[in-house]
């Protein structure tokens, strides 16, 4: 039996369109322009027994975009708007920002269709069991100087403590030792600019775009920076390990906006505000201590011997490193004169817990952070936010005076010193037994002249929380108190 003619012409037209899509693969991202489309501009979609994303990122901006619409029915060869019945063909959403992304079941895989907009765009995809686009934390800006940064990237890869047990309750030492870090971390790249540059102002906030502008380079005044380029893994607390860059070479007084970019992940970090110090600021910045992990700010110190530009434990002089670590040693064994795990002194909190929150009270008073009272026009606020912004809890120090911590030599130059949040304190006063005897200032009578009071609670008796910020530091730029 023959076939009919028409039959065998319509045949080569049906399988010929078949080929023309392309297979997309499951964590692969593909870069694509909205100009440069094949014909039909339509993909094949992986298939799983498991929900997938379907992401989408613009690496430019565009008056008029593509849009995206995605099928779980393969009969559906070329879905667009007039199919969108959101049960078997959906649109993805693209926002503001310059992404979006579509989840669902593909369990026979499924259909990514294009409709090209009037503007040439480039564009990423990428389809996988995790949401490219979900919003990732933002980075952490340790301390600046005049014209220098330590920036740190969102924590990842959180380590697991094990809670010691009776009889063998044993604390960490003195000195942390730090666990080994993650064998594949997750690869970060920094990327900032004077806050003041149009060159990131006016970018989706997607890597793409993002990356695309900093490897221009000193055209665009935007620097990157890769994990080649940090300083390496640092635990500073247990949120994570996180990558840090030391950055020099910045302008004094000036404001920066940084952003992260995570491998595989197509939306950029939530961008982070930065503001160096003046000229005349003279305290190096102190970092990378494992007896005070969490200390990465400027220190009231005699720089460090060339060619370091900041303070480690190397170059940290040795009488304060051991004074420290003599001084919680003493505590832990103190401590641990309770039978911590057998006799409990508290349904919430243990032995461990009081340990940590007094090592961050220790570190915070022991390295007295230096700060600046801030220029009116320096003064950061929220985006959408015109309130006036508390300033912080500042004293000054002359030169040569005494420094609030006695383990610090004096220090040459005057100085202001950013006052420890009393909220330091009082974790310690609720973590810890009541043998210790450890008691912070009450803040309606002293409290005020050794400590910040009433930024992150309200300072009322009993109540946590109320605080006129909230929070010791915020991600435009403003510290108000040294939460250690």
């Amino acid at each position: 039996m023959l076939l009919p003619i028409s039959l065998f012409v319509a045949l080569p037209s049906f399988l010929l369109f078949a080929q023309a899509q392309q297979q997309l693969s499951l964590d692969t991202v593909v870069d694509l322009d909205s100009s440069k489309l094949q014909s039909p501009p339509s993909f094949k979609l992986p298939s799983d027994s498991n929900p997938l994303y379907v992401s989408i990122a613009l690496c430019a901006n565009s008056d008029s975009p593509p849009r995206f619409f995605v099928s779980n029915d393969t009969t559906f060869t070329q879905p667009g708007p007039g199919d969108v019945d959101n049960v078997s063909v959906f649109e993805v959403i693209v926002g503001s920002e310059g992404f979006g992304s579509w989840t669902g079941m593909l369990a026979n895989g499924g259909i990514l269709s294009i409709q090209k907009g009037s503007t040439t765009t480039p564009f990423e995809v990428l389809v996988s069991a995790n949401n490219a686009t979900s919003e990732s934390d933002y980075p952490y800006v340790g301390d600046t100087t005049s014209n220098q940064a330590l920036v740190f990237s969102p924590p990842f890869s959180p380590v697991l403590i094990n809670e010691p047990s009776y009889p063998n309750y044993t604390l960490p030492s003195a000195n942390l030792s730090l666990p080994e870090p993650p064998s594949n971390p997750s690869n970060y790249s920094l990327v900032f600019a004077n806050s003041s540059s149009p060159a990131l102002k006016s970018l989706p906030r997607t890597t793409c775009a993002i990356r695309a502008t900093a490897l221009q380079g000193s055209r665009t005044g935007v620097e990157f920076l890769t994990t080649n380029q940090s300083q390496g893994l640092w635990l500073r607390d247990q949120d994570g390990w996180r990558w840090q860059w030391f950055i020099g070479g910045l302008t004094p007084r000036t404001n920066y906006t940084a952003y992260t970019l995570q491998n595989g992940m197509l939306a950029a970090s939530k961008p982070l505000n930065f503001v160096t110090k003046t000229a005349s600021f003279n305290c190096p910045l102190v970092h990378n201590l494992p007896f005070c992990p969490s200390v990465s700010y400027a220190v009231p110190l005699a720089p460090p011997r060339a060619p370091a530009s900041a303070h480690t434990a190397s170059t940290l002089p040795r009488n304060i490193s051991d004074t420290i670590t003599s001084i919680m040693a003493n505590f832990t064994t103190t401590l641990t004169t309770l039978a911590c795990g057998r006799d409990n002194y508290s349904p919430l909190v243990t032995c461990a817990d009081c340990q940590q929150a007094y090592r961050t009270w220790l570190c915070a008073v022991s390295f007295p952070r230096c700060g600046e009272t801030p220029a009116s026009s320096l003064l950061a606020t929220t985006p959408n936010s015109q309130a006036q912004v508390p300033l912080p809890a500042l004293q000054s120090v002359k030169a040569g005076a005494t420094p609030r911590s006695m383990i610090l030599p004096a220090f040459s130059s005057a100085y202001e010193t950013l006052l420890p949040c009393l909220e330091t304190c009082n974790a310690v006063d609720r973590a810890c037994p009541a043998f210790l005897g450890f008691k912070c200032p009450l803040p309606r009578f002293t409290a005020s002249r050794s400590y910040g009071v009433g930024y992150v609670d309200s300072g009322d008796d009993g109540e946590v929380g109320g605080g006129q910020t909230g929070v010791a530091q915020d991600v435009y730029g403003n510290v108000w108190c040294n939460a250690g």
